[in-house]
């Protein structure tokens, strides 16, 4: 656990010494801020759901920007050969560069609490749903993460890494979008393989266990690929 969280914080250390957290994390906050503060006045309702409807799709552009570089980087410049000559293990690498990615995502995050404080100001907010819609917003991006990390692995190219994580999310933030062209039987296996889906029932303060599960699999799922990758990397 220890190798674990040094990794998570050499990478960490990286993202904030250059300006790309900055820019990142900058982008995400103008960008939600101006979609949400240009409509929240005109529903006439201190709610935070416009900001939950738009923020999941913003994920899955800026997560794939988050993690594009935590391996990519290191294939491209031939460090990860000095890393994995270390004693530590693929699992380890993988799970700290994870961990440095979500903390990036967060703190974007957790920046944007400033929405539903400064709506609580000036009416009655429904503090259950905002906290359902956070909860949903850091498993959607904990997801998306896994899948920028496992496509950082496929590719010595971060533009490339970005793309094919984009893609992935893409699809996956769509599925349930197209459910009504499908036969039923179809559409109900592509709701639950919707990542935005899942969002949208959390975000209605109602935790089920069921979307906890896709979001942990799909996680599960990419950070498994990526250590595989990893592990062809230097096999």
């Amino acid at each position: 656990m220890s190798k674990t969280l040094t990794i998570a914080r050499r990478e960490i250390s990286a993202y904030f010494n250059s300006p790309m957290a900055y820019i990142v994390v900058g982008a995400f906050l103008l960008i939600s801020g101006y979609l949400y503060f240009s409509t929240v006045f005109l529903a006439g309702t201190a709610s935070l759901r416009s900001f939950f409807s738009l923020t999941p799709l913003l994920l899955v552009i800026f997560a794939p920007a988050v993690a594009m570089r935590l391996v990519s980087e290191e294939l491209r410049s031939g460090t990860l050969e000095l890393l994995t000559t270390m004693p530590v293990r693929d699992e380890e690498v993988i799970a700290g560069k994870f961990l440095a990615g979500l903390s990036v995502v967060a703190s974007g995050l957790l920046m944007t609490l400033a929405y539903p404080l400064s709506i609580a100001t000036v009416g009655d907010l429904d503090w259950g749903p905002v906290i359902g819609g956070y909860l949903g917003l850091l498993l959607c991006a904990a997801a998306l993460i896994g899948i920028g990390i496992m496509a950082s692995t496929w590719s010595r190219n971060q533009i490339t890494a970005f793309i094919l994580a984009l893609m992935i999310g893409l699809v996956l933030w769509l599925f349930d979008k197209v459910t009504f062209f499908v036969p039923a039987s179809l559409g109900r296996v592509l709701e639950y393989l919707s990542i935005d889906f899942h969002f949208r029932n959390i975000a209605r303060g109602v935790i089920d266990t069921r979307d906890l599960l896709y979001y942990f699999s799909l996680l599960l799922i990419s950070l498994f690929l990526a250590v595989l990758a990893l592990r062809r990397r230097h096999a």
